[in-house]
């Protein structure tokens, strides 16, 4: 059961019944109906993933009494090291949990694990700093050919 405007933001009524006695009420009614359809289809994720430039998600997280914005941007690598992410680094930068990337051997393609600084034997991981996304590679970890990191990061843009 749905308890919260939260958690019926994004449904639509499954029907509307338009008026026909007068255009006005029509009227009213359609603009109420435009009115619920953009809200709605705002309240959803946006499925951009743009390389070399960041998309806003259309995701807002409420860790405070002020929403936070979540931006998005694919990174692409051939190998183990530092990628710049050119993020305006501030207190208000949070790195959303949601951050997760892949990679190819050339013939399969595999998970790169959004984890620490410490290489996870056998895995392809990452993690973010002020500055870089640093890719590892653990002992025993497939080679890398290209990859892609999928980072998502919370703003008060």
């Amino acid at each position: 059961m749905l308890t919260t405007n939260l958690q019926a933001s994004p449904y639509l009524p499954r029907q509307r019944n338009f008026p026909t006695e007068t255009t006005t009420e029509l009227g009213r009614e359609l603009d109420k109906s435009y009115i619920d359809i953009a809200t709605r289809v705002n309240e959803r994720i946006i499925g951009l993933y743009p390389i070399n430039f960041s998309s806003i998600t259309g995701e807002k997280w409420y860790f405070t009494s002020t929403p936070q914005q979540s931006l998005r941007q694919v990174y692409n690598f051939t190998s183990t090291g530092s990628i710049p992410h050119g993020i305006q680094w501030n207190a208000g930068i949070k790195i959303s949990p949601r951050s997760y990337g892949s990679f190819t051997d050339g013939t399969n393609w595999f998970g790169a694990v959004y984890a620490d600084s410490n290489p996870i034997p056998g895995q392809v991981s990452f993690y973010v700093t002020p500055t870089n996304i640093v890719i590892l590679a653990g002992a025993g970890a497939n080679p890398i050919v290209s990859g892609f990191i999928d980072l998502e990061w919370l703003s008060n843009v």
